[in-house]
């Protein structure tokens, strides 16, 4: 990994869940690591960016290109679902995502019909805790 690692976060439709993780990330690991914010949309981008992302990127392209580029990819289960998020997260997306060299961080959270079996349902802030907690063992920040 570089010196600085790169986060790259990736949500869509409001950006709600994004935002919060970029907030966290930024608490715990302050500018010891690069925030990217990749929304499926710009109100998902900018979202994330007033979290205090360091740079953001919306649409297709953009998410196709950068997660090419990135050590760490976090988002919900649903980046990797093709058109998820109404819509939103097109094929090609999800595949680049899925076939990014990137370590993968998935929450799972899903508006899809979409069950993992197994899981125990906790409240998004939990999970954020426990992303965090991991990424604390794992990044070398």
């Amino acid at each position: 990994m570089r010196e600085r690692p790169r986060i790259c976060v990736i949500d869509g439709q409001g950006g709600g869940i994004g935002s919060l993780i970029v907030r966290r990330l930024r608490e715990a690991f302050e500018e010891r690591v690069e925030i990217l914010a990749l929304g499926t949309n710009a109100a998902a981008t900018m979202a994330m960016m007033k979290a205090r992302a360091n740079r953001g990127a919306s649409g297709e392209n953009a998410i196709c290109q950068t997660v090419k580029e990135v050590d760490v990819i976090i988002g919900p289960l649903s980046i990797i679902l093709a058109n998820s998020m109404l819509g939103e997260l097109t094929p090609r997306m999800s595949e680049a995502i899925a076939s990014s060299p990137a370590l993968k961080f998935l929450l799972p959270l899903t508006q899809e019909k979409v069950t993992i079996v197994g899981l125990r349902r906790e409240p998004l802030p939990h999970y954020v805790d426990e992303l965090i907690q991991i990424l604390k063992e794992t990044l070398d920040v």
